[in-house]
């Protein structure tokens, strides 16, 4: 589960700065230095699960990334 969970992380993190960089945003090695894929508070280690995958998602593709400016249910 954890190896999962890193790999995961390590893909997202990987769209963001991409996303960010395409934007103009400058990205400083020494803030990607301390980036850290180990973060798990979003993922639910008990309880129930599901595992319907949206058709892109499915397909091999990528869920979009979540705008920090929109408002939603975020912890």
């Amino acid at each position: 589960m954890t190896n999962a969970v890193i790999l995961w992380n390590t893909l997202y993190i990987e769209a963001a700065l991409e996303q960010l960089r395409a934007e103009g945003v400058e990205i400083r090695p020494e803030d990607v230095a301390r980036l850290s894929p180990l973060q798990t508070h979003h993922i639910n280690m008990l309880g129930r699960y599901s595992f319907f995958l949206a058709e892109a998602v499915a397909k091999g593709g990528m869920r979009p990334l979540r705008n920090p400016d929109e408002v939603d249910n975020w912890p």
